[in-house]
């Protein structure tokens, strides 16, 4: 409707900072899966390492995934 008072161009804007978070966000998981990952391995094992750094890894591809899909 006219004057209604969105403002499409800001609505993107926001749009974009979030999709940019979500991808950081993604990012960052995905690094510190792999940092728990060697951080485990170089320690000698142990499952509780292993398992958090793969859970942190999908929880890192996962958002990425979900962020590119729509």
């Amino acid at each position: 409707m006219p004057r209604d008072g969105l403002d499409p161009a800001g609505a993107c804007r926001i749009g974009g900072l979030y999709k940019r978070s979500v991808f950081l966000f993604g990012l960052v998981a995905i690094g510190l899966g792999i940092a728990l990952l060697v951080e485990t391995a170089v320690a000698g094992g142990g499952s509780t390492g292993y398992l958090l750094g793969v859970l942190f890894l999908a929880l890192g591809i996962g958002r990425i995934f979900l962020l590119r899909r729509r």
